[in-house]
């Protein structure tokens, strides 16, 4: 088992027939090695994105294991409760920002009063109406809900079409002099569907292939 809710041998096999220039890539890159990330919930998930971001990896896995820290009992990890229950001051002395402690808060507000569903109930949810209610809490921006689609619930067909790193892939694979837009991707996306994500993965592999 992959852990996909879709075939990855289907969707590369779409992809090649769809589109030739894609298949070159497929080809060069090889095997579609994609992996999902363990998730014990979507509180959990949700507030790990929000310590990472704008941060090394690094530092950030330093301060989530001071957060984790306060929490010695919670052995399947933090909870809501517990966040809601820490003062501020607490939280700040792990290196949370002060926007980040309003966020995971927000999260935690959001999630303990059921307006977030829980993981199970998300792979139940369409892409379009996941990612609206995910945008609402603060410091989830739509690249975060996006991410979390793709790398956690491996959704088939996510195009975050306003990340950087795959604007450039983009831009290198098929040799364009600029970076292409947010439209312009999501219009020369449309030939991926319903891959998308299959096909985001192997641009970003463009990425650390030489230069030709």
């Amino acid at each position: 088992m992959s852990g996909f809710p879709f075939r990855p041998a289907k969707a590369v096999a779409h992809l090649r027939a769809a589109d030739p220039a894609l298949a070159a890539i497929i080809d060069a890159v090889g095997p579609f090695r994609m992996q999902l990330k363990v998730s014990r919930s979507l509180f959990g998930s949700l507030a790990e994105a929000i310590v990472y971001q704008q941060l090394s990896n690094k530092a950030a896995a330093t301060i989530y294991g001071r957060v984790e820290a306060l929490y010695p009992s919670a052995t399947d990890g933090f909870t809501p409760r517990h966040i809601l229950k820490t003062p501020d001051e607490h939280l700040r002395g792990c290196g949370l920002s002060r926007a980040k402690v309003l966020a995971v808060q927000d999260l935690a507000r959001r999630v303990d009063s059921g307006e977030l569903p829980t993981l199970e109930e998300a792979h139940a949810i369409a892409d379009a109406e996941l990612i609206e209610r995910l945008v609402k809490v603060r410091g989830i921006g739509r690249w975060s809900a996006e991410m979390f689609l793709m790398f956690r619930l491996g959704r088939p067909d996510i195009l975050p079409l306003d990340d950087y790193s795959l604007r450039k892939a983009y831009a290198k694979a098929f040799r364009k002099r600029a970076l292409p837009s947010p439209k312009a991707l999501e219009k020369a996306g449309e030939k991926w569907r319903p891959y998308r994500t299959v096909a985001s993965w192997y641009l970003w592999r463009v990425l650390d292939q030489p230069t030709a």
